[in-house]
Order: structure tokens, then C-alpha cells, then sequence
């Protein structure tokens, strides 16, 4: 792990999604809201994994988000390349590599990780975090055999359901010293399933204030389809309960008193995209090794609110500074509806008498896809569109 970092630390995180419902029954059907006032059907095979937040917590208190956390030194431990022996040598442990320019590329994924004596790529890394912190969160385990191949990894994969009780005393030791996971997958004759992991995302926490001691944090977002629900526990610490909903049920939620952060609110909308697990595990698949971007919302007050503004609208910063030090406030004299009727390049968030709104005109980089979400019939329209 990079000890270096002064403003943040780096975490992962996990878009975990499952077919929900077996064979022969029927899909959910959600009922959507149209702009001409008929009612649309659309129907989603699969949800995603949501957990709630204490309202305890330091970070995001009560918020539902995706599983994950912060990296641990023993993510990045040596002794993985001894648990990876057949894949140790293959270029990111057999995850390939990323046609995006190293000039472009997110910092958490060049940094050199030997300067920190770790053999371990952030790569695998990362993706060892968003599995482990999963298990400790939920309990679903994503492991595979260690004598598997990769090409049968990467394709639809279940939770590891072996030996329940054996588990469970595991996932509690992993809590207690997340050294523990290598154990428990030297123990098992497992490996963590890093190929079933595809890159999505990568947010930045935002500057909320010249005097906000806020965390921030550098997280990577994975994606992994499962073909069904595996069982899934709270863990009564960190984690309250927990959801599995479609996407559009998440937003149905965030719309009306569930609190879902930006970046997994955006990216839910992004699913919204994909009714069917089997078209988003091959969407996913296929842009696996393309890139992305990394993204730190930057707030800009306007006179009637806050719009948070991504790379790429015209509101953004040309160089905004991510280090929080210079202490900068970004503001315009115009209002929220003037601000959307007239932008003609747009990549915002808004929250417009509690509901929050995407307005995007920008187009994606890297094969990835830009949110789709039907607004309502009270939502603001802006002028220009995809």
C-alpha cells in the first residue's frame, strides 16, 4: 500500500449483482414514471448488493452503499504471490493489461508499488481489498480453487457456499486481522476470484469546505455478476442490514428517504442501462481492460444551491486542486434552472427539492456508457441531450 498519501487513503469497493430469481420464475417488474404520463415497464434480471451504514459510523453514516473499505497492508502482502503461484508470473497476476495510456491512467493503479516493497500489483490488490472487505461486510465469499483457470473465472461464478459453519469462523477472524484472509485461503486451497473483478470506476472524495476535516478517499470500483443471490449477513458492527435491489428500485429509494452517495447513485444509473445480468457480465468483460478516469466531484455554489460538477462540464475547474490545501471556493451568480437550461457541455449531479438529478451531454471515454435515468415529469430539462 502507498504509506506516502497525505490527503486520502485508498480504498475498494464492489458493485456486487446477482440474478434474482431461479429458473422458469419471473423477473421483477418495476413501473417507471414517463414524461407523457404513461407508465413504463421495464424489467430487470438481476439486483445489486446494497448495505446500509451505522448511523454510528465516521464515514457516510446510515448511507447504503456498495461493500467495501479501506485497503490494508495485507492486500498488498508478499505472501499472496505464494497463494497466486500459478498466476505470480502472468502480467497482473493473469488479469492482463490495460490498453489506457500510463499519462492518463489513475494514480492508484501506476504507482509503483515495488518503491513500498510490495510484489503484489494494485491491480490485484485492490481487487484482493473489495473481496475481503465483501466477506467481512456480507459474508459472500468470492474464492475459487486454486488449481482453476482464468477463463473459467471471468465467466458467471458463484459465492464459495462450501462448509457454512467453517466460514463463519473465518469471516470473524478476517475482521478481528485481515492477515487472516491469506490464511483462510492457504487453508481452503483457495484463491480470491480477482478475475471475476472488472474496473468500472474511480472516485475521489470531493473538498466539501475550506474548513471540513472530512475523510477522503481514493477509491477503485469493481463489477462482478453472480448468477444468484448468494446468502448474504450483516455484520452487526459497521454494517446494519442490508438490500438487494435492481437498480431502478435503488433509485426509486434514493428518490424517496434512502440516502445512496453520488458516486454509487451515478453509477446505478449507469446499470440502469442493462435489464439483463448475462448483456451487463458482457459489457463488463469486454471494456475490462479499456481504462477509466478519475473522478473528484467539485462543488460549485450557485445562487440557489450546490451543483456537483464532474470532469468534463463546463462548470469544472480546469485544474482543480485535489490536495484541498488552497482552500478554493467555486461559485457562479447564475441559479440552478438557468445553469441547466443553457450549459451545453454537462456532467453534473443536482438535488432539486430532495431529488437528485443526472443531466449529462458529455460522451464516455474508454467504451463505458453514460447513465440513463427517466426523469420525471416535475424534473428540470436541459437544452441539449446525448
Amino acid at each position: 500500500m502507498n504509506n506516502t498519501l497525505k490527503y486520502w487513503r485508498e480504498a475498494a469497493t464492489l458493485i456486487l449483482t446477482a440474478g434474482c430469481q431461479h429458473v422458469n420464475s419471473v423477473p421483477k417488474t418495476i413501473i417507471l414514471g414517463s414524461s407523457k404520463g404513461h407508465p413504463k415497464k421495464t424489467t430487470f434480471d438481476y439486483e445489486v448488493l446494497f448495505l446500509q451504514r451505522s448511523e454510528k459510523s465516521g464515514f457516510m453514516p446510515s448511507a447504503f452503499v456498495f461493500p467495501g473499505g479501506l485497503v490494508e497492508p495485507s492486500d498488498f502482502s508478499n505472501d499472496w504471490v505464494k497463494v497466486f503461484a500459478r498466476h505470480a508470473q502472468k502480467p497482473n497476476f493473469g488479469l492482463g493489461i490495460v490498453k489506457q495510456p500510463c499519462d492518463t491512467r489513475p494514480p492508484m493503479f501506476i504507482t509503483d508499488r515495488r518503491k513500498f516493497g510490495s510484489l503484489v500489483p494494485g491491480e490485484v490488490a485492490f481487487r484482493i481489498c473489495a473481496i475481503r472487505e465483501t466477506f467481512e461486510e456480507s459474508g459472500i465469499l468470492l474464492v475459487v480453487s486454486e488449481d482453476s483457470n482464468i477463463e473459467d473465472n471471468q465467466k458467471f461464478m458463484g459465492a464459495y457456499d462450501q462448509d457454512y459453519e467453517a466460514v463463519a469462523k473465518w469471516r470473524e477472524e478476517v475482521q478481528n486481522d485481515p492477515m487472516r484472509f491469506i490464511e483462510m485461503c492457504k487453508e481452503l486451497r483457495c484463491v480470491p476470484n480477482i478475475w471475476a473483478l472488472h474496473e468500472w470506476g474511480n472516485w475521489l472524495t470531493p473538498v466539501f469546505s475550506k474548513n471540513s476535516r472530512a475523510r477522503r478517499y481514493d477509491t477503485a470500483f469493481f463489477i462482478c455478476c453472480l448468477p444468484r443471490k448468494p446468502i448474504t449477513t450483516d455484520d452487526q458492527k459497521e454494517v446494519t442490514s442490508f438490500k438487494w435491489w435492481t437498480p431502478q428500485e435503488a433509485i426509486q429509494e434514493c428518490q424517496k428517504k434512502a440516502w445512496i452517495p453520488p458516486p454509487q447513485f451515478y453509477d446505478l444509473s449507469r446499470l440502469c442501462n442493462f435489464t439483463h445480468l448475462e448483456e451487463l457480465q458482457r459489457f463488463a468483460l469486454h471494456r475490462a481492460l479499456e481504462g477509466i478516469d478519475r473522478w473528484m466531484p467539485v462543488i460549485v455554489h450557485a445562487k440557489d444551491g450546490m451543483v456537483h460538477t464532474l470532469p468534463g462540464d463546463e462548470l469544472y475547474p480546469d485544474d482543480p486542486d485535489a490536495s484541498g490545501q488552497d482552500q478554493k471556493i467555486y461559485s457562479t451568480d447564475r441559479r440552478i434552472h438557468e445553469l441547466v437550461q443553457d450549459g451545453k457541455h454537462l456532467h453534473r449531479l443536482l438535488h432539486v427539492e430532495g431529488v437528485v438529478q443526472l443531466f449529462i451531454t458529455i460522451q464516455p471515454k474508454y467504451k463505458h456508457l453514460n447513465p440513463t435515468f427517466l426523469q420525471s415529469d416535475n424534473d428540470i430539462e436541459p437544452k441539449s441531450h446525448l
